[in-house]
């Protein structure tokens, strides 16, 4: 399964940059601004359901579209999220993360590749890393979460890099190079302990937005690499 995350970089963190710490009235404007520093756009979408907080919605996405060439990642927190991922798609999405715990993950996985998106799924912190082992082959990215699901500026749990760890060595065990990215409490202080966890790639917000020195920062983050995949004699059956 081709995948657009088969073009980013596997020798270094990917960033996956928050639009919801950016200055939300100058929408546009900012994702040009961050466009040279980041890998992808993250963009954070709710049903209100499964979380109160509303976020993004798809004609937010398109007008955000044409003020940057980088992929649109839309974090979709949803319960039966098909329909709405179909909605994020025909608004220039072009990788939609659907939740483990939602109903009709896997039928939204489908929708989402059947559209010629991308699809990732994404698990929140007290969520078994083992209950995506059936979705693997499906998907081209995974999102851990590692703060209480639709906040921002919080601080990352320790329980993420268990997580993240015991996520890596799933995917170690099935032979699955699928790319792992921590979102939530990425700070200064949590960035190298998140790569050497086994994290491909973050979603920071405010540690890009509010740097004053956006071009170092990033570049800081770009300067961690993730850990190796284990070789073959290293894997650990589960």
């Amino acid at each position: 399964m081709s995948s657009l995350l088969d073009a980013l970089p596997h020798d270094r963190l990917v960033l996956d940059v928050s639009l919801w710490s950016a200055d939300l009235s100058a929408l546009g404007a900012e994702a040009a601004r961050i466009s040279p520093h980041a890998d992808l756009l993250h963009i954070d979408a709710s049903d209100t359901n499964f979380i109160p907080e509303p976020l993004f919605f798809p004609d937010l996405v398109r007008a955000v579209r044409p003020h940057t060439d980088r992929p649109l990642h839309v974090h979709l927190m949803a319960h039966r999220p098909a329909r709405l991922a179909s909605a994020f798609a025909d608004a220039g999405a072009d990788l939609i993360t659907v939740h483990v715990e939602a109903t009709g993950a896997a039928n939204a996985i489908r929708a989402i590749h059947d559209a010629g998106l991308s699809a990732g799924i994404a698990l929140m912190l007290d969520t078994d890393p083992l209950d995506v082992r059936g979705l693997l082959a499906e998907v081209d990215a995974i999102v851990l979460i590692g703060t209480p699901l639709g906040t921002k500026g919080t601080t990352m749990q320790p329980a993420a890099l268990t997580k993240i760890t015991a996520m890596r060595r799933l995917l170690d065990a099935e032979q699955r190079q699928i790319p792992i990215i921590a979102d939530g409490g990425i700070r200064q202080g949590t960035v190298a302990s998140l790569a050497a966890a086994g994290a491909n790639g973050v979603v920071p917000g405010s540690l890009l937005w509010a740097s004053r020195d956006l071009p170092g920062t990033a570049a800081w983050i770009r300067s961690h690499q993730p850990m190796p995949p284990a070789s073959p004699e290293r894997q650990t059956p589960l």
